[in-house]
């Protein structure tokens, strides 16, 4: 058991895929378990869940630096975008970086048969171009390789208001400090950095956004779900609430406790640990620093001589990718690179 931050993580040696799959505090993974026994044993209602589904949405809110009224709740990121997709109008122009995740991409491009246009562009040209383009649409950080977009150029660009901008911060929020109130839409997976249980995601949406259409409109979404469970007319929330999907409720138990430790904590902090770690582990393979904690490395036999040693990465790209959490430490660091120390031609993105 490590302790990290005040919490007790049940982490193994050489767990290096946090940008995959995060690793729960252990108090996470009781407090899931504790509602699965519930569960078996018939002990709760529906309406027992409400509470967690109001903490983790609150707790979002301040890492990402708005406020609980501007958030919905849904199940993955592209369930998310896609509604936002789906409510541009036709023809509209959206700017998306290339090799972007495709849950960032993949919505706006369904959406082409309406004539919705889709230009890729390398990530550092994104905010060159960003001014002949109705929406660009981001990650934060990708996920093949820990480069961060510049989110002061975009933040001006949303200030001119004439391009809309959506932020991706599956990657990001969790270790990076983020104040993003002032993009159009946030969108944010739970299952990576926020370690806790996948089925859980929240989109953000800025006052002054173009109006979402409600497509997944259902009784959870109305102003009071439990009066709104039958019958018409249509009775949305008046703020992001209407935008909800009934929550997955273990889902929700795990991301209020999660989300709720991470808020209270020093993300400057958190932040210097992870890019500390990275920038630890490839300068022992004589690599520059990236400031990111997800990195990518190519070298021969990189993912096999990694696993051999009993480091867990992940592939993306054809590269090694290598991600540092809070939970990480330097022994995880030296046992990476002392894997991949004999390597030669050893490469970062």
């Amino acid at each position: 058991m490590r302790e990290a931050f005040g919490a007790e993580f049940d982490v193994p040696d050489g767990y290096l895929n946090t940008a995959s799959i995060g690793i729960p505090p252990a108090a996470v993974a009781r407090a899931v378990a504790e509602s699965v026994r519930r569960w078996g044993s018939g002990l709760d209602r529906p309406g027992d869940f409400d509470p967690a589904v109001a903490t983790a949405r609150a707790a979002f809110a301040r890492l990402i630096g708005t406020t609980a009224d501007r958030v919905a709740i849904g199940t993955t990121a592209s369930q998310l975008i896609g509604l936002v997709a789906a409510s541009l109008p036709e023809g509209a122009r959206v700017l998306v970086a290339e090799g972007d995740f495709t849950s960032v991409l993949f919505p706006f491009a369904a959406q082409q048969d309406r004539g919705v246009q889709v230009t890729a562009v390398p990530l550092e040209e994104i905010t060159a171009h960003a001014a002949d383009h109705d929406v660009v649409a981001v990650s934060v950080v990708q996920s093949s390789d820990g480069r961060i977009v510049d989110l002061d150029a975009l933040r001006q660009i949303a200030g001119t208001g004439s391009t809309r901008v959506l932020l991706d911060a599956t990657q990001a929020v969790g270790w990076l400090p983020l104040r993003l109130g002032w993009a159009d839409w946030v969108v944010s997976s739970a299952y990576k950095w926020l370690m806790s249980p996948r089925g859980t995601a929240w989109l953000a949406i800025h006052p002054d956004a173009p109006e979402i259409r409600p497509s997944s409109a259902n009784w959870y979404a109305a102003e009071d779900p439990w009066t709104s469970t039958y019958g018409l007319p249509l009775r949305l929330a008046g703020d992001a609430r209407a935008l909800d999907l009934s929550p997955t409720w273990f889902s929700h138990v795990g991301a209020a406790v999660a989300l709720d430790w991470l808020a209270g904590l020093d993300m400057a902090a958190v932040a210097a640990h992870c890019t500390g770690l990275a920038d630890e582990f490839l300068a022992a393979l004589g690599l520059p620093p990236a400031g990111s904690p997800i990195v990518s490395v190519q070298a021969p036999d990189a993912v096999a001589k990694l696993t051999e040693a009993g480091v867990s990465c992940a592939v993306r790209a054809g590269r090694a990718r290598l991600a540092f959490h809070l939970y990480n430490t330097r022994a995880d660091v030296e046992l990476a690179a002392r894997a991949l120390g004999g390597t030669s031609g050893v490469s970062v993105s």
